[in-house]
């Protein structure tokens, strides 16, 4: 039976690769990658980085494939991304239909890990369901942005006895979650960060983290600092055509 694997690589840094991930690296056959244009070729040319570094067999093939285009401005956002879902499933089911032999493995390399704000799984099992192709598959972790990034800021993920929450800047926008001290903040285009200053909050917050781009900016969330932020983050994505950033906001503990 085919055989998928869906490996976390870690937030940029091809040290963050665990022992078992490079252990399945070298199971595999094929590796499925999906072109996001030449905008994020930076992210393809990490993957073979990767490759290049851990992988000691000479016969596996790299097999790219054009991610499906995507509304950024959705009137209906949870209906865009459940169509957009439903396009990559349809990717995922012809490559393994036409790049992966009944008895071979393949791999999807992962951005962080499999786990976290990631539709890998989701889609894999998208495409058992649908039943026109069989293969058993494996998740590997790895080390989440998160992870990265409050190491990187040398802090930790909570305080002592207090709650956390993983959000969305969409979701962040409707104001701060109850009972919770410490936010972490992915997905935010808008800098929703902003709308927080002066609340006695401190920002961690980094882009590219774990890559030789990296940028990192802390302190008390004061308008002067979200500023900074602002344009040093508008800044990078200009330079880079991309930008992946995360944020934790801290309630400090009285």
């Amino acid at each position: 039976m085919r055989k998928l694997y869906a490996i976390g690589i870690g937030a940029g840094d091809p040290e963050h690769l665990t022992v078992q991930a490079i252990d399945r690296l070298n199971r595999v056959d094929v590796f499925f990658v999906l072109d996001k244009g030449s905008e994020k070729a930076d992210l393809v040319r990490l993957r073979q980085e990767i490759l290049d570094r851990f992988v000691t067999r000479t016969d596996y093939r790299v097999v790219l494939a054009s991610d499906p285009p995507r509304d950024r401005t959705p009137s209906d956002y949870r209906a865009a991304v459940a169509d957009w879902h439903e396009a990559r499933a349809s990717v995922y089911e012809e490559l393994l239909l036409s790049e992966l032999g009944p008895d071979s493995a393949g791999a999807f390399l992962v951005w962080g890990d499999p786990s976290l704000y990631d539709s890998t799984i989701a889609l894999i099992e998208a495409v058992l369901a649908r039943g026109n192709v069989a293969f058993e598959y494996e998740v590997v972790p790895g080390i989440s942005s998160i992870s990265a990034l409050v190491a990187r800021h040398r802090t930790t993920m909570n305080q002592i006895g207090r709650a956390v929450q993983l959000t969305t800047g969409r979701r962040l926008a409707t104001g701060w979650p109850e009972g919770v001290d410490d936010v972490f903040v992915l997905l935010d285009a808008n800098t929703t960060f902003e709308k927080f200053t002066d609340s006695g909050l401190h920002i961690f917050w980094g882009a590219y983290v774990g890559t030789p781009d990296e940028v990192l900016l802390s302190g008390p969330l004061t308008p002067e600092l979200a500023e900074r932020i602002r344009v040093t983050r508008a800044e990078a994505r200009e330079r880079h055509g991309w930008i992946m950033d995360t944020y934790l906001l801290r309630r400090p503990a009285e």
